[in-house]
């Protein structure tokens, strides 16, 4: 008891300074918007509100449809129901020179619940003492810390994409029907927030068919005790797939209902959204990335900036060790499966996204998480193997 009460005072701790760190002058520019994305995001936002009848609502030209689909929807109905709100205590809140500002204090909150994350997953992949040193390194972590400071979607994504491999690996280690249903229902939200959320997808495979890879990787020369085992998983599986499919889609559709109702628009818009990423002369400003070294450009940006070089050694590290570990000698191992979840959704995202033709920092965001998480990990080992 005494243990866990030092442990929560030591997380406060962490979470204090945190906050801090993202809420710390959040009104930088002086309402001026300068970030551009933020800006796109709040102009898009401003005109909103709920039609007046169904109909209405159904049509191309409701004014619920935000026309603009770089980014989900979700993030843009979150704002204007939350400054809305904030505007009847302060109508400079939903106005253009006030909405920033709720945005900025929304982007840090997710952030915040990224940290709690991060926390759980350290926790349930070691122990307490490296959730909290997996915290306090994300914490600190520069990134992070400006993208609280805008309004764009990244900090709410990677909070998503975060809970989804915490709640992944809960839902692999005791399934039930509550947790497919919690499942589907972050996948429609991550989904609504930025379409680059699907390289979660092959997490949630892996996660599916640990136990049969568990099946194969143990029992390799047991046919017999395959064909009993086989269908029983095939069975359970199709149930989850189609547990968390028809939520996530349900949840999707809620939250995003213009790109279906104006399917011809988002997918003109996301069409080149994807060229962006294979063509660094498609816009204007993404010609400074023309001739950038793919991969290597992006851990030179984490290395530099978005991490800093002692806390991205240690991650990189962190990284390699555990992806060393989980290949070589971890499979008989309680945790592998669980780590390999979170591993899998991190090679997976960093060979997708690195390879972008672009190379905006904050496309990498949801991969910082795991990174303070397995250099925490990292460190642990180190310390307990020395002592």
């Amino acid at each position: 008891m005494k243990n866990k009460l030092i442990i929560r005072f030591i997380f406060l701790g962490i979470f204090l300074i945190a906050a801090g760190l993202r809420f710390c002058d959040i009104n930088w520019d002086q309402g001026f918007l300068l970030h551009p994305d933020e800006r796109a995001i709040i102009m898009f936002t401003l005109p909103l509100h709920l039609p007046s009848t169904f109909q209405q609502f159904l049509s191309v030209s409701s004014p619920w449809n935000p026309h603009f689909f770089a980014y989900g929807s979700f993030p843009l109905y979150l704002l204007k129901l939350i400054s809305s709100a904030a505007g009847y205590l302060n109508i400079q809140l939903a106005r253009y020179g006030g909405i920033g500002l709720v945005g900025r204090a929304i982007s840090g909150f997710f952030d915040l619940g990224t940290l709690i994350c991060v926390f759980l997953l350290g926790r349930k992949l070691k122990n307490s003492l490296a959730g909290l040193m997996a915290a306090a390194f994300y914490a600190i972590s520069v990134l992070p810390i400006q993208l609280s400071h805008f309004y764009a979607v990244d900090t709410i994504l990677t909070f998503f994409l975060t809970l989804i491999l915490y709640v992944l690996i809960s839902f692999y280690e005791r399934p039930n029907f509550a947790k497919a249903i919690f499942i589907g229902m972050l996948l429609g939200f991550a989904f609504a927030t930025k379409i680059s959320a699907t390289v979660i997808l092959i997490s949630l495979a892996t996660g599916l068919i640990a136990d049969f890879i568990l099946l194969v990787l143990r029992h390799p020369f047991h046919p017999v005790h395959w064909f009993k085992t086989i269908p029983i998983f095939i069975l359970t599986l199709i149930k989850n797939l189609l547990i968390i499919s028809a939520v996530g889609i349900a949840v999707y559709i809620i939250l995003e209902p213009y790109a279906l109702l104006d399917f011809s628009e988002f997918w003109q818009q996301t069409i080149a959204q994807s060229q962006m990423t294979k063509d660094a002369f498609t816009f204007p400003y993404t010609l400074q990335y023309v001739g950038i070294i793919p991969y290597w450009y992006e851990l030179k940006n984490i290395f530099l900036w978005g991490l800093g070089p002692l806390l991205a050694i240690i991650s990189f590290l962190g990284i390699l060790y555990g992806t060393i570990v989980a290949i070589t000698k971890h499979t008989k191992q309680e945790k592998w499966a669980q780590e390999l979840i979170v591993l899998v959704f991190f090679w997976a995202y960093f060979l997708t996204v690195g390879r972008f033709a672009i190379g905006f920092m904050r496309y990498m965001l949801p991969l910082y998480p795991l990174f303070c998480l397995f250099g925490a990990i990292f460190i642990y080992q180190l310390i307990t193997r020395l002592t």
